[in-house]
């Protein structure tokens, strides 16, 4: 919980109130708020991106900081004094892998601050009450942890039934008055329960029209992440392990990113029953499972050269595939519609910029590889990654063809440039 980088103060009472979380899942907190001071403030403040888009108002992080300290202390009277207003978020849309598109909300600078400043005080409380099957958005814990987990819970437990759910826009139809009646359940201070209904209510700005969605938390926020978490833990995690678990006759997971979930079966008839029920308890809460995305998988461990389904979670494929000494294992390599996403990107980029210095293209294009490898470098999927490599190979050689004038770079010239500027090279970062 301590960090170096933090002022002692904050850093002692936010232990204190991990402290007091772990003693007990029924210690309720009324004067959370009070602790919401300049100081407090200040270290949220550090913990925003310097280059974190701008809101409506068009304020950048760097003309926030440029006086500090008087707007800090102007921010932290106006919250003392209940005058602290929400600012509507503006709405941009970013692509998905599927077509669609999904919406991002740009807080102002003061918005993002405070949420990062009730995040702090809200973090070690629920970190003591989400399960350990929780990955998404928690201090120490990453995808590649819950791809590990599922990897051994399929080859060790025998859990070859596998749910992969898909939950329809979730966190556009997050239902406001259930959110904080779970809340309640740990913070029955008045102030935080005020703020995050601002930030809930606060609407939403887009091409100049402005809007107030009844449900939804905005994607973007510094709180999100958090609010997210606890609502599929009290609607999913907590029924799972409370409820479904104990009326199931074989072994059982459950592993959740955020939203992304799977839950893995030893039984049929036991992963069928739970997707009858799942979809009844998704609409209790005003949720909706995918119907299309949503389906049950047979991905038990082959026997003889009898193929099995495959599955998709955190942007892989899982599939079974022998390894070197002829063994049946649990593979990952990255899921289609992913690379194709990444390959359109890529066109994009170099088509749009194909007549930048030619150093410059380069810096870009690896920058946009290495953060691909780092990510999806895990065993098995080295094949995938050589081939982005190779397409953006292709695809950088065709926008530098079209530049225009009588320089056609022949193959033999662009392996030239390639020699001078090299692409990197995909390597395995994640031994899981």
């Amino acid at each position: 919980m301590k960090d170096k980088s933090m002022s002692q103060t904050v850093s002692t009472y936010l232990q204190w109130i991990a402290e007091r979380a772990a003693e007990s899942k029924e210690w309720q907190y009324y004067s959370l708020a009070n602790h919401i001071d300049v100081e407090l403030l200040d270290e949220a403040s550090r913990r925003i991106r310097k280059n974190a888009a701008a809101g409506v108002d068009g304020e950048t992080v760097e003309n926030y900081r440029e006086n500090l300290k008087e707007n800090l202390e102007n921010l932290h009277m106006r919250l003392k004094e209940n005058r602290y207003r929400a600012t509507p978020a503006k709405r941009v849309w970013l692509e998905k892998d599927d077509g669609g598109k999904r919406p991002i909300g740009m807080l102002v600078i003061e918005d993002k601050i405070v949420q990062r400043a009730v995040s702090m005080l809200l973090e070690p409380i629920y970190e003591e009450d989400f399960y350990d099957f929780s990955y998404g958005f928690r201090r120490g814990r990453n995808p590649h942890q819950a791809i590990k987990i599922i990897r051994e819970k399929c080859m060790s437990n025998k859990c070859g039934w596998i749910i992969d759910a898909d939950i329809k826009g979730y966190f556009d139809t997050i239902d406001h008055k259930n959110l904080q009646e779970q809340i309640a359940h740990r913070i029955k201070d008045g102030g935080i329960k005020r703020l995050i209904g601002k930030w809930l209510n606060a609407g939403v700005s887009e091409e100049g029209e402005l809007s107030y969605p009844k449900s939804g938390t905005q994607q973007g926020g510094s709180i999100s992440p958090l609010l997210s978490n606890i609502y599929l833990h009290y609607v999913l995690d907590e029924w799972f392990v409370k409820e479904v678990q104990p009326r199931l006759r074989g072994k059982s997971y459950l592993i959740r990113f955020c939203d992304d979930f799977i839950i893995g079966c030893e039984f049929k008839d036991d992963a069928e029953r739970i997707m009858e029920v799942l979809p009844k308890r998704m609409k209790k809460y005003e949720l909706t499972l995918h119907p299309e995305k949503t389906k049950l998988a047979d991905f038990r461990k082959p026997e003889g050269d009898v193929k099995r389904e495959t599955f998709t979670f955190l942007g892989f494929t899982h599939y079974w595939g022998k390894s070197k000494r002829g063994y049946w294992v649990v593979k990952r390599k990255t899921r289609k519609k992913k690379l194709i996403k990444k390959r359109k990107e890529i066109n994009e980029w170099c088509k749009k910029n194909r007549h930048e210095p030619i150093k410059a293209q380069h810096k870009h294009l690896c920058s946009v590889l290495r953060g691909h490898f780092n990510y999806f470098g895990v065993r098995s999927n080295y094949q995938r990654m050589q081939l982005l490599r190779y397409y953006t190979i292709v695809i950088w050689r065709k926008w530098l063809n079209r530049r225009g004038g009588k320089n056609f770079i022949t193959w033999e010239k662009f392996n030239r440039i390639l020699e001078n500027f090299p692409l990197p090279i995909p390597k395995i970062i994640h031994s899981i």
